[in-house]
């Protein structure tokens, strides 16, 4: 089935339901607002994950150089890499090493 077959499929599901009087569900997704970090925080997240630098560089699929500049401060992890921080600072996602 092409997208376009799917897309016109689900509309038409929708507007059926709708006149039918039918209840329709919803799905809410809070995506919480990106968070900065410090070299400070880096370097606080990695050790309390019990990780190394190298583990570190691995996990987030960058070089120990881009992790070492982040801890230094010398550069900032954007994007992914924060979304990332983010999960190993709330613990909601666990490395076992």
């Amino acid at each position: 089935m092409t997208l376009y077959e799917e897309l016109t499929n689900g509309l038409n599901s929708a507007i059926k339901a709708h006149r039918s009087g039918k209840k329709l569900k919803a799905t809410t997704i809070r995506i919480p607002e990106l968070k900065r970090y410090t070299a400070k925080d880096i370097k606080r997240i990695r050790k309390a994950a019990g990780l190394t630098q190298e583990m570190l560089a691995l996990f987030m699929g960058v070089s120990v150089k881009t992790v070492e500049a982040w801890e230094r401060g010398v550069n900032r992890p954007t994007g992914p890499a924060c979304r990332l921080f983010s999960m190993l600072e709330e613990e909601t996602i666990i490395i076992v090493t």
